[in-house]
C-alpha cells in the first residue's frame, strides 16, 4: 500500500467485524470530549481546519460556533447521510464498515453544540446500511454511550436513525430538514439559516457523515495532528472515490492536495490499452476536467482556481471510448428527474436541456443548439432556488468548453461517432 494513503476512517474496513462496537473500541475520544468544556471542543475543531466533507467545504468548527447559546431553545444535530451525488461513494461504505466512528462523532458534536437530540437522515434505498446503523446505535445504547448521563458526565443524548424516501434534493440541508419534519423535501429560503431556525424552528447543525466521523480522531489525536495533513487552507484527509474506467476502482483515503495522477498510480491506472479523456473532481455537479488537469492538487482552492469544485471527491474517470455528449445527457436526465420543481429556472431549464441534448446526441441538432444549451444554462446558474440547478449547468458549460468539436461531429455525421458498447466492460470482451 502506498505511504501516501492515510487510513483513518478506512483503517479497519478490511476487518470482518469492523462494524461492531467490540472491534471499534470504547469511545475514548467521546469520553475525553465530555470531560472538556463544550467551547473547547468547538475550538479544537476550528484549530484542526476541518472543512465540510459534503461538498461545500465550509469550516466545520465555525458552523458549530454559529449556534446561539443560552437562547432557551432545544438544539439539534442532523447528520446528512443522504448521499446521492452521481459518482459519490464514501459515506455509504463508511457507515457500512465503520458506523461507530459516526456515532462517536455525533456524541462529541452534540455535546459541543449543547444538543440533546440528534438525527441521522439516511437514504431509504440503502436498507443494508440502515440496518447496520440501527445495530450500531443499539449497541451504543446498550453500552450506555447514548441515553442518560453518558459516561457519568450529566450529558443526555437521544439518537434517531431516519430513513428518507430517496430524493436527491434532500441532500440539500434545508430540504432535508423539511423532509425530516414530515413535509415534502423542498429547499427553504435563507435566511434564516439552520443555525438560527433549523429543525422545528430551533438552532440546528447539519453536517455530512464524513465530517462528523472525522471528529473523534481530531479530539483523540489532537487538532495539530489533523492540521498537519493536507494543504494550507484545505487541512486533513478525505476519502476519494474512484470509479469508471480505472483498473482498481474504490475508496482511497488520502490527504487533501493529492493529485489524480497519484491516485491513478495507486489504482493501477486507466484500464489497459486506454487513456483518460475526461473526469469529474467532485461528482457530476462539478465542471469536468480533462487529461491536462491530472496534476491539479485536489483541494478546495486549487480545483476552484482551475474552474471546477472539489465537491464530494467523486472522481469519475472516462477513457477515450466515451461519448461526452451521451455522458452529459445522462447526467442532465438525472437532474431533470430530481429537480423538486419549486423554482422555474431549474424546473423548466433542466427539462429543456434534456430535450436539446437528446437531439444533439442523436445527431439531429445544429451548431445553434450549442448556443441554446449554454444560454439555458446561463439562465439557470445563479438564478435557481438552491444549488441543484447550478450543479446541472456544470457539465453543460465545461463539456462545450473542452469538447465543442465532439458536439459538432454528431450532427456532421448525423449520429453519434462512438460505439456505446466500447465503453463498457463487456464491450471489451
Amino acid at each position: 500500500m502506498s505511504t501516501t494513503l492515510t487510513p483513518v476512517l478506512t483503517a479497519n474496513w478490511d476487518q470482518p467485524d469492523s462494524f461492531t462496537i467490540d472491534a471499534y473500541g470504547e469511545y475514548a475520544a467521546a469520553r475525553k470530549a465530555l470531560g472538556m468544556d463544550p467551547d473547547a471542543v468547538i475550538q479544537a475543531v476550528k484549530d484542526s481546519g476541518l472543512r465540510g466533507r459534503g461538498g461545500a467545504g465550509f469550516p466545520t468548527g465555525m458552523k458549530w460556533g454559529f449556534i446561539p447559546q443560552g437562547d432557551g431553545k432545544p438544539h439539534y444535530l442532523v447528520v446528512n447521510a443522504d448521499e446521492s451525488e452521481p459518482g459519490t461513494c464514501k459515506d455509504i461504505p463508511l457507515m457500512m464498515a465503520n458506523p461507530h466512528s459516526l456515532v462517536e462523532g455525533i456524541i462529541i458534536t452534540s455535546y459541543a453544540i449543547r444538543a440533546n437530540h440528534a438525527f441521522i437522515y439516511v437514504r431509504g434505498e440503502v436498507l443494508h446500511v440502515i440496518r447496520r446503523l440501527h445495530a450500531a446505535v443499539r449497541e451504543a445504547y446498550e453500552k450506555g454511550y447514548l441515553g442518560k448521563d453518558i459516561f457519568g458526565s450529566g450529558f443526555d443524548l437521544e439518537l434517531v436513525v431516519h430513513s428518507g424516501a430517496g430524493a436527491y434534493i434532500c441532500g440539500e440541508e434545508t430540504a432535508l430538514l423539511d423532509s425530516l419534519e414530515g413535509f415534502r423535501g423542498q429547499p427553504r429560503l435563507k435566511p434564516p439559516f439552520p443555525a438560527v431556525a433549523g429543525l422545528y424552528a430551533s438552532p440546528t447543525v447539519v453536517n455530512n457523515v464524513e465530517s462528523i466521523a472525522s471528529v473523534p480522531s481530531i479530539i483523540g489525536k489532537g487538532a495539530d495532528w489533523f492540521a498537519g495533513m493536507g494543504t494550507e487552507k484545505s487541512k486533513g484527509f478525505g476519502i476519494f472515490s474512484l470509479s469508471g474506467h480505472v483498473t482498481r476502482p474504490g475508496q482511497y483515503e488520502a490527504p487533501l492536495g493529492i493529485t489524480l495522477r497519484e491516485l491513478l498510480d495507486m489504482a493501477g491506472g486507466i484500464r489497459e490499452g486506454h487513456r483518460i479523456k475526461f473526469w469529474t473532481p467532485g461528482g457530476s455537479s462539478t465542471p469536468i476536467f480533462t487529461d491536462e488537469h491530472l496534476d491539479v492538487p485536489l483541494d478546495f482552492e486549487a480545483v476552484g482556481a482551475k474552474g471546477s469544485m472539489l465537491g464530494t471527491r467523486a472522481l469519475q474517470i472516462f477513457d477515450e471510448t466515451t461519448c461526452v455528449v451521451r455522458t452529459v445527457l445522462r447526467w442532465t436526465e438525472f437532474y431533470a428527474h430530481e429537480s423538486c420543481g419549486k423554482c422555474t429556472p431549474c424546473r423548466e431549464g433542466t427539462y429543456w436541456l434534456k430535450q436539446v441534448l437528446k437531439r444533439l446526441e442523436a445527431g439531429q441538432g445544429t451548431e445553434e443548439d450549442l448556443s441554446t444549451i449554454t444560454d439555458i444554462a446561463d439562465n439557470i446558474l445563479g438564478r435557481s432556488f438552491c444549488a441543484l440547478g447550478d450543479g446541472a449547468t456544470s457539465p453543460i458549460h465545461s463539456s462545450v468548453k473542452y469538447f465543442r468539436e465532439e458536439y459538432l461531429k454528431h450532427f456532421e455525421i448525423g449520429g453519434c461517432p462512438f460505439d456505446p458498447k466500447k465503453s463498457t466492460l463487456w464491450g471489451e470482451q
